[in-house]
This record gives structure tokens, C-alpha cells and sequence, in this order.
């Protein structure tokens, strides 16, 4: 399995794990989603490919939990990087240029 495979597993995890959150657990899950788009799009621009976002992924997530603790302090369920970070990072690929629905174009 090549790392963009991996990663888009991953990624597509954590967009199934904020769909089925806690509802009342969903508006700060989307915030401090949010927010790690928002570094994502600092780290990567807006025009990006698949494979600069898998690169950036491959080089840890550690920042996106630093992140999410800063965004919801108080609210430790916000901090699992296996639902906020893996959530927008599939989001985020959706804008990639290579992005077709899910598949990469070659």
C-alpha cells in the first residue's frame, strides 16, 4: 500500500469518526477541525497535491494535537488527532489538484 493509500484510509477514519460523534460533542470537534485546515492551508497554500499533503501528514501530527489543546483546552475529547487531525486532512485533501473523488489523478 503506497503512503497516499494509507493516509487517505486514515484520513477517511477520521471524517467517519466526527460524522458519528457525541452531538453535543460536535461543534468543538468542528472548531478545532477548523482550525488545523487553517494550519494545514498555512503549511501547504491552496494549491497543493496529494502527495505535498501526504508529506506533510508523514512528518507527524504532534502539531495538530498542540493545536487542538490550544483551541479547546478544557475539552480533552478534541485532542484525538485519530478524529480532528485524520478529519481535516481529508477535507482539506478535497481541494488538492490531483483530487478526483476520492482517487488521485495521475
Amino acid at each position: 500500500m503506497s503512503s497516499y493509500e494509507t493516509a487517505r484510509e486514515q484520513w477517511d477514519q477520521g471524517v467517519r469518526r466526527l460524522d458519528d460523534a457525541y452531538p453535543e460533542q460536535v461543534p468543538t470537534l468542528e472548531r478545532v477541525t477548523r482550525a488545523i485546515q487553517n494550519e494545514i492551508r498555512r503549511r501547504v497554500g491552496g494549491a497543493f497535491t496529494l502527495d505535498e499533503l501526504v508529506e506533510l501528514y508523514d512528518e507527524g501530527t504532534g502539531w495538530c494535537t498542540d493545536l487542538a489543546v490550544e483551541e479547546a483546552p478544557d475539552e480533552p475529547f478534541a485532542w484525538d488527532a485519530r478524529i480532528v487531525a485524520d478529519a481535516a486532512f481529508g477535507r482539506y485533501a478535497r481541494g488538492a489538484r490531483d483530487y478526483a473523488g476520492g482517487r488521485r489523478i495521475s
